[in-house]
């Protein structure tokens, strides 16, 4: 596969108080926050829209298990089903199922710590 990851699409953590971190990010920092967190928009190399998502989880969120981690990292990809394909022939932990919705395609991995790594092969148009 030429290209595996291809950027980050998200950062996702554990928050005592999601909404409050929000706000805080919000009147702080300038995130433009929503119920899902904050998305930041950028161009790819080629021109294209894309976004990366910033997201508060509440503290007791089963979101990230396995992992017993407070946050967990999500990434682009370009070919999610292939990217799964060869990264279980070369023994990485698959956790799940994938799933798929209109902004794009999601599947589950645990790097070689245990944390759980979120592979996202999105749709950015279904944002805009």
């Amino acid at each position: 596969m030429k290209n595996r990851v291809t950027g980050i699409g998200g950062v996702f953590f554990k928050s005592n108080n999601p909404k409050a971190s929000k706000a805080w990010y919000k009147k702080h920092l300038g995130f433009n926050t929503d119920d899902y967190g904050c998305t930041f928009w950028w161009k790819d190399k080629d021109g294209n829209d894309c976004s990366t998502q910033w997201a508060p989880f509440p503290r007791d969120t089963e979101y990230y298990e396995p992992s017993k981690k407070e946050f967990m990292f999500n990434y682009r990809v370009e070919n999610l089903h292939e990217l799964l394909k060869v990264l279980k022939d070369e023994g990485v932990t698959i956790i799940g199922d994938v799933e798929e919705y209109e902004y794009g395609k999601f599947g589950w991995i645990l790097d070689n710590d245990g944390n759980k790594i979120e592979l996202w092969e999105p749709v950015d148009a279904a944002f805009l």
